[in-house]
């Protein structure tokens, strides 16, 4: 509920006359809802005038106090929300986020290390001596729904009716990524097998459905509750890859991938983000699956899951400003987005954490690089990580510091760790220069592969604007930029790579402490976007991203990594790209 304040005015000696006006302001709107008049004159449009062009400041500067009803509050105290939080998400749609001031774009030698087979091959060999005495773990966030990978397939099940005009429109599309290129090529995706079953149980048979063009019954195999339900599965457990005696969803292949560079050399551990809703599936399949990878790898598996806290949801806003809430009266929560998996990134106690999405996953005949470069990042992280520590002893020794030292560390700091320093920054005070360089040092550290730009959607590399330095590198998606600024646009599209979310993690300091990995948030850079609730228009508010807001006041390292590392499935299509091709048609 809404509170509402009353704000009495005087305006004294209009006409000799004392006229007061009484204002109720609903305090979300922050816009005045209603004007009582308690003493008429004949100047009212003036006093009227006069007092809002004097509540004007008040108006900017009030803070909106949100009184709650005894529901909403049981809401938060289930959801582990404090009501300030609240407050602050609806000063976050009032205000709005300001857009990233970028300066540059992160290319090879500016930003973006390249490189050649010696120094590669000297990486693979520091995180190999290193790998089984450290505790490694994969984190993949999985809670992705299947829906969009299948919005083609769900656009016509639901618009097709059979007539002789649309099913003369069915066939005269035969463009890649149409419907009729798809049931052309039905029998190359690896799910085909699985909905032939689900026919099956049915007494139905596929190839007589394909030769009469019962195609809506085929595709309510595929998507709805009566065969294989994709609509209402995660991407991580649908079918991606065809092998000769099986087939393995993308999950799968993430065990796979865990056993090749994610294991101490006697149990692989692996983390999944998923939903609530899903958990029980991704257990059943593990349970079904592990015993044989096991086998085959000669390896124990630690799998472990986590769900986004519902602590992390957000509120949404209606065209008028209201808060958004159900037919019952309940406020409506929303996902923060997937910036919210810094909380369960901070739960993770081991030394490397490696992330990768869950549908960029490749069968084994491509795994090498995949392998390679995972090594080669996690190689990079460890001599960077090593040296910082060194340095960060240095800077605790305060007795045996020297100008040498400090001129080391900090030149370091400028060629290796992101950083290029404001023009003319002095620090004439030696405690001031050590206070300054450890802050530098003493931050959690990640390593981010990068891979040339061909069109793909995903965050860029970029030196952008930062109040305590000239500029430092960071993650940047499009919606932080302000293209219609032209400079701005023109240093956007000048980005020659982009993150495929290929991350290596250490959230520790030199002293074994765990960092605290919300501390380095950079809450700014937030998103609100218009989204639609039941036909209706709505505002809703993102979190900062993972791998940009939330991690916005890491160290970071940018590494050159091949386009052969980077097979995501967006789409159904995808899985018929060759990079996912094992079997090319299973009967």
């Amino acid at each position: 509920m809404t509170k509402k304040k009353t704000i009495n005015c005087l305006l004294s000696r209009i006409n000799n006359k004392l006229t007061s006006y009484k204002f109720t302001i609903n305090t979300h709107n922050l816009q005045c809802q209603r004007l009582t008049r308690q003493s008429a004159t004949q100047n009212t449009n003036f006093a009227f005038c006069t007092i809002i062009r004097n509540l004007q400041n008040y108006l900017r500067t009030y803070k909106p106090e949100i009184m709650y009803t005894k529901s909403d509050l049981k809401q938060f105290k289930r959801r582990g929300i404090k009501p300030e939080q609240i407050e602050n998400q609806l000063e976050n749609f009032k205000q709005g986020f300001d857009f990233v001031q970028i300066r540059d774009a992160a290319t090879i030698n500016n930003g973006i290390y390249g490189l050649n087979d010696e120094q590669a091959d000297e990486f693979i060999r520091i995180f190999e001596e290193r790998m089984n005495s450290l505790k490694i773990v994969k984190m993949v966030p999985a809670s992705g729904s299947a829906s969009r990978m299948f919005k083609t397939l769900n656009t016509f099940f639901n618009t097709y009716t059979g007539s002789d005009e649309d099913y003369l429109k069915f066939r005269q599309d035969k463009e890649p990524g149409s419907i009729f290129s798809f049931f052309e090529k039905l029998k190359e995706f690896p799910f085909y097998p699985h909905l032939k079953e689900a026919l099956y149980k049915d007494r139905l048979d596929l190839d007589k459905l394909l030769w009469k063009n019962q195609l809506i019954e085929i595709l309510e195999y595929i998507l709805t509750p009566k065969g294989l339900n994709y609509n209402a599965t995660p991407k991580g457990l649908i079918d991606f890859h065809i092998y000769r005696d099986h087939i393995r969803t993308a999950v799968e292949e993430h065990l796979v991938e865990a056993a090749l560079y994610a294991n101490d050399g006697k149990e692989a551990h692996i983390h999944f983000t998923v939903s609530e809703e899903h958990i029980g599936k991704f257990k059943a399949l593990m349970k079904s699956v592990l015993k044989n990878y096991q086998k085959e790898f000669n390896l124990k598996y630690d799998i472990t899951y986590s769900v986004q806290s519902p602590a992390t949801d957000t509120v949404s806003l209606d065209t008028e400003g209201n808060l958004v809430r159900d037919n019952e009266g309940n406020i409506v929560f929303r996902p923060g987005g997937h910036g919210a998996l810094i909380h369960n990134l901070n739960d993770l106690k081991e030394d490397l954490i490696f992330i990768k999405n869950i549908d960029n996953v490749a069968p084994d005949r491509s795994k090498a690089d995949t392998v390679k470069y995972k090594k080669i990042l996690a190689g990079v992280l460890l001599k960077t990580q090593n040296q910082i520590f060194n340095y960060m002893k240095i800077l605790s020794k305060k007795n045996s510091i020297t100008d040498e030292n400090l001129n080391e560390i900090e030149q370091y700091i400028y060629d290796h760790l992101g950083y290029k320093p404001k023009e003319g920054l002095v620090h004439t005070d030696r405690k001031e220069r050590v206070a300054y360089l450890k802050q530098l040092l003493d931050r959690p550290l990640r390593v981010c592969g990068m891979v040339k730009n061909e069109g793909e959607p995903g965050g860029g590399p970029f030196w952008v604007e930062d109040h305590e330095h000239a500029t430092r590198l960071m993650i940047v998606e499009s919606a932080q930029v302000n293209l219609k600024d032209r400079n701005q646009k023109k240093i956007f599209t000048q980005s020659t790579h982009f993150n495929p979310v290929d991350i290596v993690c250490s959230t520790y300091n030199y002293k074994g402490k765990k960092y605290d990995l919300t501390k380095y948030i950079d809450n700014t850079q937030g998103f609100i976007t218009s989204k639609s609730l039941g036909g209706k228009d709505i505002k809703v508010q993102e979190l900062p991203g993972l791998w940009n807001g939330a991690m916005a006041n890491w160290n970071t390292i940018f590494v050159e990594v091949p386009l052969s590392t980077f097979t995501p499935v967006k789409t159904v299509f995808d899985l018929l790209r060759f990079e996912h091709r094992n079997v090319f048609k299973v009967e």
